[in-house]
């Protein structure tokens, strides 16, 4: 099992911007796709964005153009940089290896007050 630590989540106004990170272990990560998911106060999990082992990006319709998805196989860490961030974006942030399709981390927090 590849574990994954999720970081960079906090408080930002509306219109700010916030850096999340995702370090995993083991050297298997640099041929692993790799995403990200949040999960709001009463609402199911939802996809954020996918980066493939190749380096392909897709995102979801609500973040396109506002959020971009990153690796860097070196570091074995993934990252999803979010800029003009909305309240609508408040949630738990968690990074996810689709291979590992029942694993989840504990997420990181990402709270956009207006």
């Amino acid at each position: 099992q590849v574990q994954m630590v999720e970081s960079g989540g906090g408080l930002v106004q509306a219109g700010g911007s916030l850096r999340l990170s995702c370090a995993t272990s083991g050297w298997i990560f640099r041929i692993l796709d790799m995403g990200w998911y949040r999960q709001a106060p009463g609402k199911q999990r939802e996809f954020v964005a996918g980066i493939t082992s190749r380096g392909s990006t897709n995102y979801s319709e609500s973040v396109k153009g506002r959020f971009t998805i990153s690796r860097d196989n070196a570091k074995n860490t993934v990252y999803l940089q979010m800029n003009s961030l909305k309240p609508e974006d408040t949630a738990v942030y968690y990074c996810k290896i689709p291979i590992q399709s029942n694993y989840w981390g504990q997420g990181t927090q990402v709270t956009v007050s207006s």
